[in-house]
């Protein structure tokens, strides 16, 4: 048996920079994982994540971004690596901007902030972004305070810090059950057959969350969305400057991307919608099935028509740890002492990866933080705001 002040089961972006923060401020912490770290199902390993500030006129997570884009800069001098790539991004409608959409409404709340933005209508997309169907896509504008993250890598470079700084790491260990004292959860015991004991458990097991804390799956489930990597024939049309960070008018298309990705050579095209529901991490096949490719086709066919004939190269179906709001789930059990909960990234939560570290530790030790609010332990009548803006809710 072994025994930690904190175990944090899950070594993804909300794990692993809690398990830093917290031995930081002094304690004792393990991280246990099924492995290898990262994880090459969880949501955060992947080639990369956007990073952007748009939130719509929810002005909370601007405000968060503002604070972890800093952070971003500030990891890419200390491990002398660039993990965050400022290239910007590219916000752009069918038709015009209209006020009260996820566009126009991100636009003001990021223009009265002081962030750097330039509005763009159809000639300018098409002179300074010649990949885009100008005639289709007719408005929007440039941030410059974007880009994306090397999240799979991130992870890695995190996890390598724990291990330097003196924190446990366990890849080939998993969680099957919590173990309790009465209410208080006191520990873990794993597949394996190890027993981990500790003051505090904090699950961040991200779409696999609900298995371990099963009361959890009414507030949250795991969805999959398709991702897909094609390798365009000009390679130089789909890099920046021409091609960086982009949404496609995304709440009411569901698509976002990248550019050309400077090692992989491939366009990354993601979709965030509703995606295939309900899934069952351990269980459900994760494939990108024939109507994903159809849609996906259909939507390069009129956005990008010199990606057309481009072969796609890989396709993954990322499972989303979905909450019934789309906001975050970091805070303590309100019935069970000892078991502290970081989940709920709803697709949207790798961006603030710098700053989960604090808020989850926040959280662990009860300290106020207005930025937990909204992220509090809910239920679904307790719904802390609108949904996040730039997901596609199909009818």
């Amino acid at each position: 048996m072994k025994t930690y002040d904190i175990v944090v089961v899950g070594s993804g972006i909300y794990g692993i920079t809690a398990a830093l923060e917290l031995h930081a401020r002094g304690y004792q912490v393990a991280v246990i994982d099924p492995g290898p770290i990262p994880h090459p199902l969880a949501a955060s390993t992947d080639i990369s994540k956007a990073i952007r500030a748009e939130y719509g006129a929810d002005e909370d997570y601007t405000i968060m971004m503002e604070e972890a884009r800093l952070k971003w800069l500030t990891w890419n001098e200390e491990f002398q690596e660039t993990l965050y790539t400022e290239c910007g991004t590219t916000m752009l409608t069918r038709g015009p901007m209209l006020p009260g959409s996820y566009e126009h409404d991100s636009y003001d709340v990021c223009k009265r902030r002081g962030h750097p933005l330039e509005r763009l209508n159809a000639d300018e997309i098409r002179r300074r972004f010649p990949a885009w169907n100008a005639d289709l896509y007719t408005d929007g504008y440039f941030s410059q305070r974007a880009g994306w993250a090397a999240s799979g890598r991130v992870v890695e470079v995190l996890s390598h810090k724990a291990q330097r700084s003196g924190i446990d790491l366990y890849p080939g260990q998993t969680a099957a059950e919590l173990l309790s004292d009465g209410d208080r959860v006191v520990g873990v015991r794993t597949r394996e057959g190890e027993t981990f004991q500790a003051n505090t458990v904090l699950v961040a097991m991200g779409q696999w969350s609900w298995l371990l804390v099963p009361e959890l799956k009414k507030v949250m489930q795991s969805n999959g969305m398709p991702v897909v990597h094609l390798k365009p024939v000009d390679p130089k049309l789909f890099a920046p400057p021409l091609f960086v960070n982009w949404a496609a008018d995304v709440a009411r298309t569901g698509f976002y991307g990248f550019p050309l990705h400077p090692k992989e050579g491939v366009v990354k095209i993601g979709y965030h919608g509703a995606g295939q529901r309900d899934m069952n991490p351990e269980k459900d096949d994760r494939v990108v099935n024939d109507a994903d490719i159809r849609r996906v086709r259909a939507f390069v066919a009129e956005t990008f028509p010199a990606l057309v004939d481009a072969p796609i190269v890989y396709t993954r179906r990322c499972l989303y740890c979905d909450t019934f709001d789309e906001h975050f789930w970091i805070d303590r059990h309100p019935h069970r002492p000892g078991l502290v909960v970081a989940a709920g990234g709803s697709g949207h939560g790798f961006k603030f990866g710098p700053i989960f570290g604090d808020l989850i530790a926040n959280a662990v030790e009860g300290k106020a933080d207005w930025r937990l609010h909204k992220f509090r332990w809910r239920s679904p009548e307790e719904s802390v705001g609108i949904k996040e803006a730039s997901r596609f809710h199909e009818a």
